[in-house]
Protein backbone atom coordinates (compact mmCIF):
# COMPACT_ATOMS: atom_id res chain seq x y z
CA UNK A 1 0.00 0.00 0.00
CA UNK A 2 1.02 3.65 -0.57
CA UNK A 3 -0.06 6.53 1.21
CA UNK A 4 -0.73 9.02 -1.96
CA UNK A 5 -2.54 11.90 0.30
CA UNK A 6 -3.54 12.63 3.40
CA UNK A 7 -4.73 16.54 4.29
CA UNK A 8 -7.01 18.31 7.49
CA UNK A 9 -9.74 19.16 5.42
CA UNK A 10 -11.51 20.87 8.44
CA UNK A 11 -10.92 21.29 12.32
CA UNK A 12 -11.99 17.89 13.16
CA UNK A 13 -11.86 15.77 9.62
CA UNK A 14 -8.57 14.76 7.56
CA UNK A 15 -8.92 13.15 4.24
CA UNK A 16 -6.49 9.71 3.09
CA UNK A 17 -6.19 8.81 -0.05
CA UNK A 18 -4.30 5.06 -0.09
CA UNK A 19 -3.27 2.92 -3.09
CA UNK A 20 -3.96 -0.50 -2.92
CA UNK A 21 -1.07 -1.88 -5.29
CA UNK A 22 -2.13 -5.00 -7.99
CA UNK A 23 -1.20 -7.87 -5.59
CA UNK A 24 -2.78 -6.61 -2.69
CA UNK A 25 -6.26 -5.87 -4.73
CA UNK A 26 -5.98 -9.43 -6.40
CA UNK A 27 -5.60 -11.47 -3.30
CA UNK A 28 -8.61 -9.19 -1.76
CA UNK A 29 -11.03 -10.08 -4.71
CA UNK A 30 -9.98 -13.56 -5.17
CA UNK A 31 -10.50 -14.31 -1.25
CA UNK A 32 -14.17 -12.70 -2.13
CA UNK A 33 -14.65 -14.95 -4.87
CA UNK A 34 -13.58 -18.00 -2.72
CA UNK A 35 -16.11 -16.94 0.06
CA UNK A 36 -19.20 -16.47 -2.27
CA UNK A 37 -19.01 -18.62 -5.03
CA UNK A 38 -20.70 -21.71 -3.09
CA UNK A 39 -23.51 -19.34 -3.15
CA UNK A 40 -23.73 -18.27 -6.51
CA UNK A 41 -25.23 -20.45 -9.71
CA UNK A 42 -23.65 -20.51 -12.91
CA UNK A 43 -25.24 -22.87 -16.18
CA UNK A 44 -22.80 -25.51 -16.69
CA UNK A 45 -21.02 -25.87 -13.23
CA UNK A 46 -22.14 -27.37 -10.06
CA UNK A 47 -22.82 -24.29 -7.04
CA UNK A 48 -19.25 -23.33 -6.11
CA UNK A 49 -16.91 -24.84 -9.08
CA UNK A 50 -17.06 -21.57 -11.77
CA UNK A 51 -14.03 -20.20 -12.25
CA UNK A 52 -14.05 -16.39 -10.96
CA UNK A 53 -13.68 -15.37 -14.55
CA UNK A 54 -16.62 -16.70 -16.12
CA UNK A 55 -19.10 -15.47 -12.93
CA UNK A 56 -17.31 -11.66 -13.81
CA UNK A 57 -17.72 -12.16 -17.79
CA UNK A 58 -21.42 -13.00 -16.25
CA UNK A 59 -22.11 -11.08 -13.36
CA UNK A 60 -19.61 -7.86 -14.03
CA UNK A 61 -16.35 -7.05 -13.30
CA UNK A 62 -17.56 -5.20 -9.73
CA UNK A 63 -19.34 -8.91 -8.43
CA UNK A 64 -16.70 -9.06 -5.95
CA UNK A 65 -15.53 -5.60 -5.41
CA UNK A 66 -17.60 -4.75 -2.42
CA UNK A 67 -16.15 -7.92 -0.01
CA UNK A 68 -13.11 -6.96 -1.53
CA UNK A 69 -13.17 -3.95 -0.21
CA UNK A 70 -14.61 -4.70 3.63
CA UNK A 71 -11.87 -6.90 3.96
CA UNK A 72 -9.34 -4.56 2.79
CA UNK A 73 -10.48 -1.67 4.86
CA UNK A 74 -9.50 -2.82 8.42
CA UNK A 75 -5.14 -2.69 6.46
CA UNK A 76 -5.78 0.03 4.91
CA UNK A 77 -7.19 2.20 7.99
CA UNK A 78 -4.40 0.54 10.23
CA UNK A 79 -1.39 1.31 7.12
CA UNK A 80 -3.17 5.57 7.43
CA UNK A 81 -3.08 5.71 10.71
CA UNK A 82 0.80 4.21 10.87
CA UNK A 83 3.26 7.34 11.94
CA UNK A 84 0.58 10.00 11.36
CA UNK A 85 0.41 12.96 12.87
CA UNK A 86 -3.17 12.66 13.02
CA UNK A 87 -5.19 11.20 16.05
CA UNK A 88 -8.11 9.66 15.00
CA UNK A 89 -11.33 9.02 16.46
CA UNK A 90 -14.49 6.39 15.36
CA UNK A 91 -14.09 4.58 12.67
CA UNK A 92 -13.42 6.33 8.68
CA UNK A 93 -16.21 6.85 6.25
CA UNK A 94 -15.26 5.70 2.89
CA UNK A 95 -15.83 8.02 0.50
CA UNK A 96 -14.57 6.62 -2.95
CA UNK A 97 -12.99 3.57 -4.26
CA UNK A 98 -11.44 3.98 -7.52
CA UNK A 99 -10.16 0.61 -9.70
CA UNK A 100 -7.57 1.42 -11.91
CA UNK A 101 -8.19 -0.38 -14.86
CA UNK A 102 -5.05 0.60 -16.45
CA UNK A 103 -2.83 -0.72 -13.31
CA UNK A 104 -4.98 -3.44 -11.86
CA UNK A 105 -4.69 -1.20 -8.53
CA UNK A 106 -7.43 0.60 -6.38
CA UNK A 107 -7.50 4.06 -4.41
CA UNK A 108 -9.06 4.03 -1.31
CA UNK A 109 -10.43 7.44 -0.23
CA UNK A 110 -11.23 7.66 3.52
CA UNK A 111 -12.68 10.45 5.67
CA UNK A 112 -11.72 10.46 9.79
CA UNK A 113 -12.76 12.29 12.48
CA UNK A 114 -10.43 13.79 14.23
CA UNK A 115 -9.91 14.35 18.09
CA UNK A 116 -10.82 17.76 18.89
CA UNK A 117 -8.34 20.87 19.33
CA UNK A 118 -10.17 22.55 22.34
CA UNK A 119 -9.40 25.22 25.06
CA UNK A 120 -10.32 25.87 28.32
CA UNK A 121 -11.40 29.06 30.40
CA UNK A 122 -10.33 29.02 34.21
CA UNK A 123 -10.32 26.13 36.11
CA UNK A 124 -9.03 26.99 39.05
CA UNK A 125 -11.08 28.68 42.03
CA UNK A 126 -14.18 27.99 40.78
CA UNK A 127 -17.23 28.39 43.63
CA UNK A 128 -20.13 25.82 43.90
CA UNK A 129 -22.60 25.10 46.54
CA UNK A 130 -21.79 22.23 49.33
CA UNK A 131 -24.47 20.97 51.55
CA UNK A 132 -23.67 20.36 55.01
CA UNK A 133 -24.23 16.79 56.24
CA UNK A 134 -27.13 16.56 58.55
CA UNK A 135 -28.92 13.05 58.96
CA UNK A 136 -32.14 13.06 61.20
CA UNK A 137 -33.18 10.18 63.39
CA UNK A 138 -36.26 9.78 61.42
CA UNK A 139 -33.85 8.84 58.65
CA UNK A 140 -31.89 6.35 60.63
CA UNK A 141 -35.21 4.86 61.94
CA UNK A 142 -36.32 4.86 58.52
CA UNK A 143 -33.63 2.54 57.61
CA UNK A 144 -34.17 0.29 60.89
CA UNK A 145 -38.02 -0.01 59.23
CA UNK A 146 -36.47 -1.17 56.32
CA UNK A 147 -34.29 -3.82 57.70
CA UNK A 148 -37.49 -4.44 59.58
CA UNK A 149 -39.86 -5.15 56.66
CA UNK A 150 -36.95 -7.53 54.70
CA UNK A 151 -36.59 -9.14 57.88
CA UNK A 152 -40.37 -9.91 58.43
CA UNK A 153 -42.03 -13.27 58.71
CA UNK A 154 -45.14 -13.59 56.29
CA UNK A 155 -47.91 -14.99 57.26
CA UNK A 156 -51.52 -16.13 55.87
CA UNK A 157 -54.31 -13.98 57.53
CA UNK A 158 -58.32 -14.14 57.18
CA UNK A 159 -59.58 -10.88 57.27
CA UNK A 160 -60.30 -8.15 55.64
CA UNK A 161 -57.24 -6.58 53.10
CA UNK A 162 -55.15 -3.35 54.49
CA UNK A 163 -52.59 -1.48 53.19
CA UNK A 164 -49.12 -3.26 53.67
CA UNK A 165 -50.62 -6.50 52.84
CA UNK A 166 -49.84 -9.13 50.17
CA UNK A 167 -52.85 -9.98 48.16
CA UNK A 168 -53.05 -12.76 45.68
CA UNK A 169 -55.51 -11.46 43.30
CA UNK A 170 -56.38 -12.71 39.99
CA UNK A 171 -57.44 -9.84 37.50
CA UNK A 172 -58.12 -8.89 34.00
CA UNK A 173 -58.47 -5.08 32.70
CA UNK A 174 -61.49 -4.64 30.29
CA UNK A 175 -61.43 -1.19 27.88
CA UNK A 176 -64.79 -0.28 26.27
CA UNK A 177 -66.04 -3.32 27.47
CA UNK A 178 -62.76 -5.36 25.41
CA UNK A 179 -59.64 -7.08 27.36
CA UNK A 180 -56.18 -5.52 26.49
CA UNK A 181 -52.95 -6.96 26.07
CA UNK A 182 -50.95 -7.64 29.06
CA UNK A 183 -54.02 -6.80 31.49
CA UNK A 184 -54.56 -10.00 32.67
CA UNK A 185 -52.94 -12.00 35.42
CA UNK A 186 -53.73 -15.11 37.72
CA UNK A 187 -52.68 -15.29 41.26
CA UNK A 188 -50.67 -12.42 41.03
CA UNK A 189 -48.60 -11.22 44.05
CA UNK A 190 -49.29 -7.49 44.53
CA UNK A 191 -48.48 -5.96 47.26
CA UNK A 192 -51.01 -3.59 48.64
CA UNK A 193 -49.19 0.03 49.19
CA UNK A 194 -46.17 -0.08 47.17
CA UNK A 195 -47.29 1.68 44.01
CA UNK A 196 -46.64 -0.58 41.26
CA UNK A 197 -50.28 -0.92 39.56
CA UNK A 198 -52.13 2.21 38.19
CA UNK A 199 -53.31 4.79 40.40
CA UNK A 200 -56.72 3.62 42.59
CA UNK A 201 -55.85 -0.04 41.89
CA UNK A 202 -54.70 -1.32 45.17
CA UNK A 203 -56.76 1.03 47.29
CA UNK A 204 -59.48 -0.24 45.77
CA UNK A 205 -58.29 -3.74 46.62
CA UNK A 206 -58.35 -2.18 50.12
CA UNK A 207 -61.22 -3.38 52.48
CA UNK A 208 -62.00 -7.25 50.35
CA UNK A 209 -62.37 -10.17 51.73
CA UNK A 210 -61.25 -13.68 50.69
CA UNK A 211 -62.91 -14.89 48.11
CA UNK A 212 -64.81 -12.04 46.94
CA UNK A 213 -64.56 -10.09 43.48
CA UNK A 214 -64.74 -6.47 42.39
CA UNK A 215 -64.83 -4.56 39.61
CA UNK A 216 -62.79 -1.52 40.01
CA UNK A 217 -63.48 1.33 37.90
CA UNK A 218 -60.16 3.38 37.35
CA UNK A 219 -58.83 6.07 34.23
CA UNK A 220 -55.32 5.09 32.88
CA UNK A 221 -52.31 7.77 33.64
CA UNK A 222 -52.94 10.54 30.76
CA UNK A 223 -48.51 9.63 30.67
CA UNK A 224 -49.60 5.46 30.08
CA UNK A 225 -48.78 3.84 26.45
CA UNK A 226 -50.63 5.35 23.44
CA UNK A 227 -53.57 3.62 23.09
CA UNK A 228 -54.92 3.57 26.75
CA UNK A 229 -53.90 6.76 27.87
CA UNK A 230 -56.14 8.77 29.58
CA UNK A 231 -59.14 6.05 28.91
CA UNK A 232 -61.61 4.61 31.49
CA UNK A 233 -60.92 0.90 32.37
CA UNK A 234 -62.41 -1.98 34.62
CA UNK A 235 -60.38 -4.40 35.83
CA UNK A 236 -62.44 -7.05 37.03
CA UNK A 237 -60.43 -8.51 40.55
CA UNK A 238 -60.88 -11.51 42.52
CA UNK A 239 -58.71 -11.54 46.03
CA UNK A 240 -57.38 -15.23 46.50
CA UNK A 241 -55.40 -15.27 49.36
CA UNK A 242 -53.58 -12.72 52.20
CA UNK A 243 -50.61 -12.37 53.57
CA UNK A 244 -49.23 -9.96 56.39
CA UNK A 245 -45.73 -9.03 57.09
CA UNK A 246 -45.17 -9.57 60.94
CA UNK A 247 -42.60 -7.24 61.68
CA UNK A 248 -39.58 -8.67 64.24
CA UNK A 249 -39.78 -6.98 67.83
CA UNK A 250 -36.85 -3.76 67.70
CA UNK A 251 -34.27 -4.71 70.33
CA UNK A 252 -30.89 -6.00 70.86
CA UNK A 253 -31.63 -9.75 69.51
CA UNK A 254 -32.75 -8.06 65.97
CA UNK A 255 -29.32 -6.20 65.91
CA UNK A 256 -27.38 -9.45 66.36
CA UNK A 257 -29.47 -11.40 63.90
CA UNK A 258 -29.08 -8.37 61.06
CA UNK A 259 -25.77 -7.15 61.71
CA UNK A 260 -22.46 -8.02 63.55
CA UNK A 261 -23.28 -5.72 66.28
CA UNK A 262 -24.98 -6.70 69.95
CA UNK A 263 -26.82 -3.89 70.64
CA UNK A 264 -29.40 -1.31 68.78
CA UNK A 265 -27.49 0.95 70.04
CA UNK A 266 -24.57 -0.18 68.13
CA UNK A 267 -26.24 -1.11 65.20
CA UNK A 268 -27.99 2.78 64.80
CA UNK A 269 -25.13 4.37 65.15
CA UNK A 270 -23.22 1.97 62.46
CA UNK A 271 -26.28 3.03 59.99
CA UNK A 272 -25.58 6.68 61.07
CA UNK A 273 -22.33 6.55 59.86
CA UNK A 274 -22.98 4.71 56.48
CA UNK A 275 -25.39 6.91 55.91
CA UNK A 276 -23.33 9.87 56.42
CA UNK A 277 -20.60 8.19 54.40
CA UNK A 278 -22.93 8.02 51.06
CA UNK A 279 -24.33 11.40 51.76
CA UNK A 280 -20.94 12.81 51.71
CA UNK A 281 -20.30 10.91 48.43
CA UNK A 282 -23.48 12.48 46.71
CA UNK A 283 -22.72 15.95 47.80
CA UNK A 284 -19.03 15.68 46.72
CA UNK A 285 -20.18 14.03 43.53
CA UNK A 286 -22.68 16.96 43.15
CA UNK A 287 -20.23 19.94 44.18
CA UNK A 288 -17.66 18.28 41.51
CA UNK A 289 -20.30 17.84 38.67
CA UNK A 290 -21.43 21.48 39.31
CA UNK A 291 -17.53 22.63 39.17
CA UNK A 292 -17.29 20.76 35.79
CA UNK A 293 -20.04 22.20 34.08
CA UNK A 294 -18.63 25.55 34.94
CA UNK A 295 -15.76 24.45 33.08
CA UNK A 296 -17.29 22.68 30.45
CA UNK A 297 -18.95 26.11 29.67
CA UNK A 298 -16.28 28.02 29.29
CA UNK A 299 -14.70 25.31 26.89
CA UNK A 300 -14.28 26.31 23.11
CA UNK A 301 -13.97 23.68 20.29
CA UNK A 302 -16.03 21.61 18.14
CA UNK A 303 -16.26 17.97 19.48
CA UNK A 304 -16.72 15.51 16.80
CA UNK A 305 -20.47 13.49 16.47
CA UNK A 306 -18.28 10.65 15.86
CA UNK A 307 -17.09 10.33 19.89
CA UNK A 308 -20.52 11.27 21.08
CA UNK A 309 -22.37 8.68 19.27
CA UNK A 310 -19.47 6.26 20.32
CA UNK A 311 -19.70 6.92 23.98
CA UNK A 312 -24.13 6.83 23.59
CA UNK A 313 -23.54 3.30 21.86
CA UNK A 314 -21.53 2.52 25.19
CA UNK A 315 -24.43 3.89 27.64
CA UNK A 316 -27.00 2.12 25.54
CA UNK A 317 -25.21 -1.22 25.92
CA UNK A 318 -25.03 -0.87 29.72
CA UNK A 319 -28.54 -0.13 30.28
CA UNK A 320 -29.17 -2.84 28.30
CA UNK A 321 -27.44 -5.33 30.13
CA UNK A 322 -28.25 -3.78 33.29
CA UNK A 323 -32.26 -4.29 32.01
CA UNK A 324 -31.30 -7.78 31.26
CA UNK A 325 -29.90 -8.97 34.72
CA UNK A 326 -33.55 -7.50 36.14
CA UNK A 327 -35.42 -10.02 33.61
CA UNK A 328 -36.76 -6.71 31.70
CA UNK A 329 -36.85 -5.33 28.56
CA UNK A 330 -35.75 -1.84 27.84
CA UNK A 331 -39.14 -1.48 25.87
CA UNK A 332 -40.61 -2.17 29.43
CA UNK A 333 -38.97 0.20 31.93
CA UNK A 334 -39.10 2.87 29.36
CA UNK A 335 -43.28 2.03 28.85
CA UNK A 336 -42.76 2.22 33.18
CA UNK A 337 -41.11 5.91 32.76
CA UNK A 338 -43.83 7.06 30.19
CA UNK A 339 -41.41 7.89 27.33
CA UNK A 340 -41.06 6.48 24.09
CA UNK A 341 -37.76 5.12 23.08
CA UNK A 342 -36.83 8.13 20.80
CA UNK A 343 -37.33 10.41 23.81
CA UNK A 344 -34.92 7.90 26.12
CA UNK A 345 -32.14 7.60 23.33
CA UNK A 346 -31.96 11.83 23.08
CA UNK A 347 -31.76 12.44 27.02
CA UNK A 348 -28.92 9.42 26.72
CA UNK A 349 -27.36 11.50 24.46
CA UNK A 350 -27.67 14.41 26.24
CA UNK A 351 -25.63 12.36 29.25
CA UNK A 352 -23.12 11.09 26.63
CA UNK A 353 -22.57 14.68 24.99
CA UNK A 354 -21.79 15.81 28.51
CA UNK A 355 -19.56 13.07 29.65
CA UNK A 356 -17.17 13.71 26.00
CA UNK A 357 -17.26 17.31 26.88
CA UNK A 358 -16.01 16.64 30.54
CA UNK A 359 -13.55 14.14 29.60
CA UNK A 360 -11.93 16.28 26.66
CA UNK A 361 -11.81 19.31 29.65
CA UNK A 362 -10.06 17.33 32.20
CA UNK A 363 -7.76 15.77 29.68
CA UNK A 364 -6.58 19.54 29.05
CA UNK A 365 -6.10 20.40 32.41
CA UNK A 366 -4.25 17.29 32.46
CA UNK A 367 -2.29 18.82 30.06
CA UNK A 368 -1.83 21.92 31.31
CA UNK A 369 -0.86 21.09 34.88
CA UNK A 370 1.59 18.20 33.00
CA UNK A 371 -0.20 15.89 35.03
CA UNK A 372 2.30 12.24 34.80
CA UNK A 373 1.10 8.67 36.39
CA UNK A 374 3.90 6.45 37.83
CA UNK A 375 4.11 2.84 37.15
CA UNK A 376 3.77 2.76 41.24
CA UNK A 377 0.48 5.19 41.03
CA UNK A 378 -0.32 2.09 38.44
CA UNK A 379 0.02 -1.05 40.54
CA UNK A 380 -1.74 0.39 43.42
CA UNK A 381 -4.67 1.05 40.98
CA UNK A 382 -4.95 -2.57 40.04
CA UNK A 383 -4.39 -3.88 43.85
CA UNK A 384 -7.27 -2.00 44.48
CA UNK A 385 -9.43 -2.90 41.94
CA UNK A 386 -8.19 -6.82 42.27
CA UNK A 387 -9.49 -6.20 46.13
CA UNK A 388 -12.49 -4.29 45.07
CA UNK A 389 -13.33 -7.32 42.60
CA UNK A 390 -12.06 -10.62 44.10
CA UNK A 391 -9.64 -11.17 41.47
CA UNK A 392 -6.21 -11.75 40.84
CA UNK A 393 -4.01 -9.36 39.87
CA UNK A 394 -2.76 -10.42 36.78
CA UNK A 395 -6.61 -10.93 35.54
CA UNK A 396 -7.45 -7.30 36.27
CA UNK A 397 -4.41 -6.75 33.91
CA UNK A 398 -5.42 -8.88 31.12
CA UNK A 399 -8.74 -7.30 31.18
CA UNK A 400 -7.89 -3.70 31.53
CA UNK A 401 -4.87 -1.79 29.64
CA UNK A 402 -2.52 -0.09 31.26
CA UNK A 403 -3.00 3.09 29.27
CA UNK A 404 -6.59 3.03 30.34
CA UNK A 405 -5.70 2.74 33.69
CA UNK A 406 -3.07 5.83 33.65
CA UNK A 407 -6.09 7.70 31.59
CA UNK A 408 -8.35 7.34 34.34
CA UNK A 409 -5.61 8.16 37.20
CA UNK A 410 -4.78 11.41 34.98
CA UNK A 411 -8.36 12.61 35.20
CA UNK A 412 -9.30 12.04 38.43
CA UNK A 413 -5.66 14.05 39.10
CA UNK A 414 -7.34 16.52 36.79
CA UNK A 415 -10.66 16.75 38.82
CA UNK A 416 -8.75 16.67 42.37
CA UNK A 417 -7.25 20.01 41.24
CA UNK A 418 -10.69 21.71 40.06
CA UNK A 419 -12.61 20.75 43.43
CA UNK A 420 -9.81 21.41 45.97
CA UNK A 421 -8.96 24.79 44.27
CA UNK A 422 -13.05 25.62 44.50
CA UNK A 423 -14.81 27.61 46.95
CA UNK A 424 -17.71 26.61 48.66
CA UNK A 425 -20.46 29.79 48.47
CA UNK A 426 -22.78 27.57 50.54
CA UNK A 427 -22.81 25.50 53.54
CA UNK A 428 -26.69 24.63 54.12
CA UNK A 429 -28.25 21.05 55.44
CA UNK A 430 -29.19 18.84 52.44
CA UNK A 431 -32.92 18.15 53.63
CA UNK A 432 -33.61 14.50 53.94
CA UNK A 433 -35.19 12.36 51.24
CA UNK A 434 -38.39 11.59 50.94
CA UNK A 435 -39.22 8.07 52.20
CA UNK A 436 -40.52 5.66 49.40
CA UNK A 437 -40.89 2.29 48.24
CA UNK A 438 -38.47 -0.20 47.74
CA UNK A 439 -39.21 -1.79 43.95
CA UNK A 440 -37.92 -4.14 41.94
CA UNK A 441 -38.17 -4.56 38.26
CA UNK A 442 -40.68 -7.31 37.43
CA UNK A 443 -41.17 -8.63 33.92
CA UNK A 444 -45.06 -9.61 34.61
CA UNK A 445 -47.76 -7.95 32.86
CA UNK A 446 -49.57 -6.28 35.66
CA UNK A 447 -50.37 -2.54 33.76
CA UNK A 448 -47.49 -1.09 35.58
CA UNK A 449 -47.82 2.37 36.79
CA UNK A 450 -45.70 4.62 34.55
CA UNK A 451 -43.37 6.90 37.19
CA UNK A 452 -39.24 6.67 37.75
CA UNK A 453 -38.56 2.98 39.26
CA UNK A 454 -37.55 3.54 42.74
CA UNK A 455 -33.52 3.07 43.45
CA UNK A 456 -32.70 0.07 45.63
CA UNK A 457 -31.65 2.08 49.12
CA UNK A 458 -28.85 -0.38 50.28
CA UNK A 459 -27.09 1.89 52.44
CA UNK A 460 -27.42 -0.56 55.90
CA UNK A 461 -28.25 -3.62 54.08
CA UNK A 462 -24.67 -5.21 54.34
CA UNK A 463 -24.23 -4.30 57.96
Amino acid sequence: MNLKSSEKKDKNEAEFIIEVIPEELEAAINEAYLKNRNRISVPGFRKGKAPRAIIERMYGKEMFLGDAMDALLPEVLRFAMKDTEYKVVGYPKVTDFDVKDDTKSAEITLLVSLYPEITIGEYKGLSAEKPSIDIPDKEIDAEIEKIRTRNARIEKVDRAAKDGDTSIIDFEGFVDGVAFEGGKGENYELELGSGSFIPGFEEKIVGMEIGEERDLDLVFPEQYKEDLAGKPVIFKVKLNELKEKILPDLDDEFAKDVSEFDTLKEYKDDIKANLQKSRMEEVNEVFENELMQQVIESMQGDVPETMIDEKMDVMMDNFNRQMSSYGMQPAQYMQMLGITPEIYKERVRLQAEQQVKATLALEKIAELENIEITDEQIEEEYKEAAELYKMEVEQIKERVPKKDIASDLKLKAAAKIVTDSAKITKSKPKPAKPEAAEKKPTAKKAAPKKSTTAKKEESSENN
